[in-house]
């Protein structure tokens, strides 16, 4: 794959945490558990202050991931592809 899209895991972004990080994108994933349903008001700010900076952020359920797997994934290379262009997310023809 040529200029493949990275991800970085737990990258800190001011004084937040993404749990991951694609700076290509400019996308912070976040992966909701159910902790999270407990914590709105702390990811409403997170999610402010990434946005301030230009980032889209995805929220993806815990539960999504591991029952759908390669789903979540293929939506999340179309919002990489949209975000960068075809040529750093596509592999050589």
């Amino acid at each position: 794959m040529r200029g493949a899209v990275k991800f970085r895991r737990q990258h800190p972004i001011g004084p937040f945490m993404a749990d991951f990080y694609c700076p290509a994108a400019k996308l912070s994933i976040e992966v909701d558990g159910a902790a999270h349903e407990q914590r709105q008001p702390q990811d409403l700010r997170r999610d402010e202050y990434m946005r301030s900076l230009g980032l889209t952020i995805v929220r993806v359920r815990a539960s999504d991931v591991l029952a759908n797997p390669e789903e979540v994934a293929d939506g999340l290379m179309r919002l990489c592809t949209a975000a960068v262009g075809p040529s750093t997310t596509q592999p050589d023809g």
